[in-house]
């Protein structure tokens, strides 16, 4: 397989450069892709080791376009993630003013994390997504627009001059981007992990969500995202992608997995990797009850029940 990474692109993006953070990255081939399916395919189809895409933003969300590619196809996996912190620069052409712009572009997700500052400051101006913020860069210095919300460094790459820079609607807005291959045994517990998985119910009936979410609240699991997709199977049909604190191997985490198996109609394991949120304060106590000890102590009682070792 070759030893490339391929990332969604051009040259230039917010995900290149958290991609760029990661050690491993020194030592491969980083391919930019014109989307995240594209990205994703190239893994699929053996053209690369794993691809680096953006998964969640903390003002929006989940990248629906992320989820939708781990939810179908052929099953991926994720090993790593990052976080990056985001602002944007208003990239255009030189000697261009504030009063020339009618028309701006930057990746979909980028538009909630700018739109009071536009309505503000550009509020005539017409927006157009593009397929990434570099690539909306890039589409100012061939003239198709005006301007593009983009990260400042991505000026030099594609000849262009930051307006304004430090644009955020959002104090300490952050994107989270995840490092996907294919499935594999996940990497031994860090201590500070996350797993993620896709869940389909068996039938839609009341308190259907509500019976997923016990399988994790009841043995002390807390859950860091929780987001429903649409199966295309016709309005009303969802699934849900959840991330939850822990690694695959600690019991909690396994017996939760187990009961949303028998439960469920489908359950999609998503992987097991460290946590890239955790502070100089380290991650949160076990709530009491739900360590590997008290799992195995407790199943050791159940043993001495059935024998009558009371």
């Amino acid at each position: 397989m070759p030893a490339s990474y391929v990332y969604l692109g051009p040259e230039g993006t917010f995900t290149e450069v958290a991609l760029r953070t990661l050690p491993e990255a020194a030592t491969r081939e980083l391919v930019p892709m014109v989307s995240v399916p594209a990205a994703l395919d190239a893994v699929r189809g053996g053209e690369a080791e794993a691809a680096f895409v953006p998964i969640e933003n903390s003002v929006e969300g989940g990248i629906t376009t992320t989820l939708d590619e781990l939810v179908a196809g052929e099953p991926l996996m994720i090993y790593r993630e990052v976080l990056l912190s985001i602002t944007f620069a208003l990239l255009v052409r030189p000697g261009t003013k504030l009063t020339d712009i009618k028309t701006v572009t930057a990746h979909p997700a980028a538009q909630p994390q700018v739109r009071n500052w536009l309505k503000a400051h550009l509020p005539e101006a017409l927006w157009e997504s593009a397929a990434s913020n570099a690539d909306g860069a890039r589409l100012v210095q061939e003239g198709r627009y005006d301007a593009a919300f983009a990260g400042e460094f991505a000026a030099e790459r594609y000849g262009l001059a930051a307006l304004e820079t430090g644009i955020h609607d959002a104090e300490n807005a952050q994107t989270r981007f995840v490092l996907v291959g294919r499935p594999a045994r996940p990497a031994a517990p860090s201590g500070a992990d996350k797993t993620s998985v896709v869940v389909w119910q068996r039938d839609d009936h009341p308190g259907g969500l509500r019976d997923l979410l016990a399988e994790f609240a009841v043995r002390g699991i807390n859950l860091m995202l929780l987001q429903s997709r649409p199966t295309g199977e016709g309005i009303g049909n969802y699934c849900f992608c959840i991330d939850a604190e822990g690694h695959i191997t600690d019991r909690r985490v396994a017996e939760a997995l187990m009961g949303l198996k028998r439960g469920s109609l489908q359950v999609r394991f998503l992987g097991s990797y460290p946590r890239a949120d955790v502070g100089v304060d380290g991650v949160r106590p076990l709530h009491p009850g739900t360590s590997d000890e008290a799992f195995v102590s407790a199943a050791d009682w159940v043993a001495r029940c059935q024998d009558g070792r009371f």
